[in-house]
């Protein structure tokens, strides 16, 4: 079987996140996801013995499956050791028996799969008939004002631009990826979280402390023109600013929910299968298509 196309700079990316480990940094977006992600377990009314998070961003999501299932096991996978961390493992190559969990999570760490339809395939092998696989990952609009900025300051003053920030899923592609991967009832939703800063140099301070700086391979090497720099920070703050002359930052968490299919699960209707008219639910008179 042929490798995927790789992405992501994996040495790049194993150093930014040691870095942003030792220098702590912002965590209210990982803080949103993991109460999100307890709302979302919350209404499923059923234990998870044995659940997995899935190289999550921090330790939010190991600390929420072993706090709200106290007499089942948790473990979690990392690409770097950690205190809570059960197995180090590359995201893409995941040490898992088929059907050996109850439940998967994972949290703002997807976007750096290089292929995530082989990561979605083996989560499903790994799930338990019934199993439950949940993921938050970064989208298609996250940090658009940053890309569009930084694409039109390279246009200007190098004459070509550099792909600076990563290739953020589509969220109705990976609603056909959850298909593709086998499971059932898949749903995908999304959450736009607007953030607002002083200037888009806090926003960039930010992505290096989350260990979010520029990781793809096809990075340009040479370093960044302070010229080229000056220029996107006036187009962001041109561009994107409110009346008080803060900048917005726009961050799309894309949910992934799917089950591992088993015969007691709630199926879908057949169409034409339906025993009630739906001009009968509203009150109204049906008007057929000859009218």
């Amino acid at each position: 079987m042929a490798e995927p196309h790789r992405l992501i700079d994996r040495t790049a990316l194993r150093l930014r996140r040691r870095r942003a480990g030792a220098g702590g940094g912002p965590d209210f977006l990982r803080a949103r996801v993991a109460e999100d992600a307890w709302d979302r377990l919350a209404v499923t009314l059923r234990p998870f013995p044995v659940a997995l998070d899935l190289a999550s961003s921090g330790e939010e999501i190991i600390r929420l499956l072993r706090r709200g299932n106290p007499q089942g096991a948790a473990f979690r996978t990392s690409p770097e050791p950690g205190p809570l961390t059960s197995v180090v493992c590359d995201p893409d190559a995941l040490p898992l028996r088929a059907e050996s969990l109850d439940l998967i999570v994972s949290s703002l760490a997807l976007q750096f799969a290089d292929d995530l339809p082989g990561l979605l395939a083996q989560a499903r092998r790994a799930l338990r008939p019934d199993g439950l696989f949940l993921a938050a990952l970064l989208g298609g609009e996250t940090l658009s004002e940053l890309r569009q900025s930084f694409a039109a300051a390279e246009a200007e003053t190098e004459g070509g631009v550099s792909p600076r920030v990563l290739p953020f899923a589509d969220v109705r592609g990976l609603g056909g990826l959850l298909q593709r991967a086998g499971f059932a009832l898949p749903v995908t939703d999304v959450d736009r979280v607007i953030v607002r800063y002083d200037h888009p140099v806090a926003l960039m301070t930010e992505l290096r402390a989350w260990g979010a700086t520029n990781v793809l391979i096809e990075r340009r090497r040479a370093p960044l023109r302070r010229s080229t720099l000056a220029r996107a920070l006036e187009i962001y703050a041109g561009r994107f600013a409110d009346p008080d002359g803060r900048v917005r930052a726009t961050f799309e968490i894309v949910w992934l929910s799917g089950w591992a299919p088993d015969p007691g699960q709630q199926q879908p209707l057949r169409p034409g299968s339906a025993r009630a008219r739906l001009a009968d639910a509203l009150g109204v008179k049906e008007i057929g298509p000859n009218g």
